[in-house]
């Protein structure tokens, strides 16, 4: 497990170094966004825990310029925590947020879990929907043979309701497995990612239906 910490406090860089070399992992620290962009360049990693407030360049847009070029799950630090700052963070790909101050085992803990939703989020095959077809290694998505781009999100959106197709699935239970974290505030951060996402499906956004006061499920 290869972890880079960006962070630009030392004693926070120093203790989650700690507890992941403690679990067995390596860490890797940068202490600014210029510097984890470069390194994310030269480099693969597993998971980035990224902090937001940092100088040179912020950790919101050092996701992004990442995300351009690679698909490492990230976990946003922030003494912050407004509503706001964690639909951001998760509008541009990032898998978990935690405010500061934080428990070092309950980081750990979330690592574990980003790191199990990507596991299993592996497989080879490629699925087909009449004219909807769906590369899971390569995450890529096809409508009548025309690729289609969507964001990180959004795709794991598709992969999870294709995992779970016929099952009638919560707002809430979408929040948990697809965002990964205890969502407080209201829900309608799923709605506007699947209006976004059916908005890219073009005419097969009819195989998600909407469940009146309920949710969605994914049926062909």
């Amino acid at each position: 497990m290869k972890v880079l910490i960006v962070d630009d406090e030392d004693m926070i860089r120093n203790v989650l170094k700690e507890y992941v070399e403690f679990e067995g992992g390596e860490a890797y620290e940068a202490a600014d966004g210029m510097q984890a962009v470069k390194m994310c360049r030269e480099a693969d990693f597993d998971i980035i825990l990224m902090d937001i407030m940092l100088p040179r360049l912020d950790g919101f847009s050092a996701v992004k310029e990442i995300k351009k070029s690679k698909n490492i799950p990230v976990i946003m630090l922030s003494a912050r925590g407004e509503e706001y700052d964690k639909l951001f963070g998760f509008e541009i790909g990032a898998d978990d947020y935690v405010t500061k101050p934080f428990s070092p085992k309950e980081v750990m803990a979330r690592i574990h879990a980003v790191l199990k939703r990507y596991g299993e989020e592996s497989p080879s095959d490629v699925v087909s929907f009449e004219g909807l077809t769906i590369d899971m290694a390569g995450r890529n998505v096809y409508v009548d043979g025309e690729k289609v781009e969507l964001t990180p999100k959004e795709y794991e959106i598709l992969f999870y309701f294709v995992k779970n197709k016929g099952i009638a699935l919560t707002r809430e239970k979408l929040l948990m497995d697809v965002w990964g974290f205890d969502f407080y505030g209201d829900d309608r951060t799923v709605d506007t990612h699947i209006k976004m996402l059916r908005s890219n499906l073009k005419q097969y956004r009819k195989f998600i239906v909407t469940l009146r006061g309920m949710g969605y499920k994914f049926e062909v």
